[in-house]
């Protein structure tokens, strides 16, 4: 949990087309992502398993290294947020997770601010959905040589996944949305709702005292 919501400090800088620059970090990430993926697979059997925890932390890193870059040469990467971060790096997985983190509004993306909690309850259920991939894709792994390719080949068409979506949210005017942040979502995690930040106004009604009673002078 902590290495996704991490966001890494960049060396890149905001250049006049990102779009090119972008695409270049993308591909060198994307073939550094397979290479490390690959050279992990290749212990054949049980283990090979052994490698899988390795091998996901080692992508994850890559890919939150190349959304930080992307962020960067789009002069993004003061407004770059934990939300933005998990949203690039899982978006592909389960896009229906994210729809009250970030929402697109015409040709801008609305970053709403979210507690731990939420973090947490998305974090279990990408948790899932990622063992389902890991598990079918450790099944090559034994498979010697040929295995490893297949592993390398997901883990570079998943790294471009995730530039894909840091270039369409970074492209874009994003708004950080500090009034209504979401605490919990209703709909996808029971006892959770959603809580606006936005201060009410009480108005406050003076009420009228009774003037006191006339004294009775004797």
């Amino acid at each position: 949990m902590d290495l996704v919501l991490h966001v890494p400090a960049s060396t890149e800088h905001a250049v006049v087309h990102p779009a090119e620059r972008a695409h270049a970090i993308a591909r060198k990430a994307a073939r550094t992502a397979s290479v490390v993926s690959g050279s992990m697979s290749l212990p054949p059997g049980f283990l090979g398993w052994l490698t899988v925890l390795p091998e996901l932390v080692g992508v994850w890193k890559l890919q939150a290294q190349m959304v930080s870059d992307i962020a960067s040469v789009y002069g993004k990467s003061k407004t770059l947020g934990r939300e933005q971060m998990v949203y690039c790096l899982f978006k592909h997985v389960s896009a229906q997770l994210f729809r009250d983190v970030v929402v697109r509004v015409g040709e801008r993306f609305v970053i709403r601010q979210t507690s731990l909690k939420v973090l947490q309850s998305l974090a279990q259920q990408l948790g899932v959905q990622i063992s389902k991939a890991v598990i079918s894709k450790s099944a090559s792994r034994f498979v010697p040589l040929l295995g490893a390719v297949g592993v390398g080949a997901y883990a570079y068409f998943d790294t471009l996944q995730v530039a894909k979506t840091a270039v369409e949210l970074f492209e874009q005017e994003t708004v950080i949305d500090a009034e209504t942040w979401v605490d919990v979502d209703a709909s996808a995690h029971p006892g959770v709702q959603v809580k606006q930040n936005a201060q009410a106004a009480t108005p406050t009604q003076s009420k009228k005292s009774k003037p006191p009673a006339p004294e009775n002078k004797a």
